[in-house]
């Protein structure tokens, strides 16, 4: 199994996902400069948080027409596993190949912080190592952070299971003070119809290690992992 990680100009994560999926999990990666168009002989491409293209336009904008997502929308029609997290996710949204939009916090100042997240559905690639309705605690880092989509498409996330995180309380309850940023439904994480694209806001790779404050990402590279074994 082999990683690639995109790069694009004003990418600041993509170093912290190589050091998870490199140093942690010892598996092959390596980065894909946003003007590559060949992502043959990779099992699993990440998008990266960060700023980019500095999100002069819109997050995720400028991204979207990178010579190298044509690649990764074929990647993901042939069904390669896609991971977009933060401005990765704002990259896929943007791309149409997750759905919704990611709006400004309704507070309208940038986050840093903890919060607690509920492992909505444990059926997926993405989240099988997870215990059923598990709360874990992982980092954001956004302004722009606040998950949007029409009633029907909501609705189809919903029914579909396809809605993977949830910004819960400590309890594990959806509560409105638990949501930073005002997502509909608390929404933190999902994927497509398919279930090999997977976006979400907060950034599992910040949450690997105890020295960083929590291990509760690495149910999700764990359970990519091991899907790709079994493959």
């Amino acid at each position: 199994m082999k990683f690639g990680i995109i790069v694009f100009p004003g990418s600041n994560c993509d170093h912290d996902c190589y050091h998870v999926i490199k140093h942690l999990f010892n598996q092959p990666v390596e980065y894909v400069w946003h003007k590559s168009d060949n992502l043959d002989g990779f099992d699993c491409i990440i998008l990266p948080g960060g700023f980019s293209y500095g999100d002069y336009l819109r997050t995720g904008a400028i991204a979207r027409f990178s010579p190298v997502m044509e690649a990764v929308v074929k990647f993901a029609g042939a069904g390669g596993i896609v991971i977009g997290i933060c401005n990765g996710f704002q990259v896929l949204t943007e791309l149409s190949l997750l759905p919704g939009v990611l709006m400004k916090n309704r507070g309208l100042k940038f986050i840093c912080d903890f919060v607690n997240l509920g492992v909505d559905n444990t059926e997926t690639r993405f989240t099988g190592t997870y215990e059923a309705q598990e709360t874990i605690r992982i980092p954001i880092a956004h302004a722009d952070g606040a998950y949007y989509a029409d009633e029907a498409t909501i609705k189809e996330l919903e029914e579909g299971g396809r809605v993977l995180f949830r910004y819960v309380n400590s309890e594990g309850t959806v509560t409105d003070e638990a949501n930073p940023n005002g997502s509909v439904n608390n929404i933190a994480g999902i994927m497509n119809a398919r279930g090999n694209v997977m976006g979400m806001m907060p950034h599992p790779e910040r949450a690997c290690e105890e020295s960083l404050g929590s291990t509760d990402g690495r149910g999700l590279f764990e359970s990519v992992i091991k899907t790709l074994v079994v493959k």
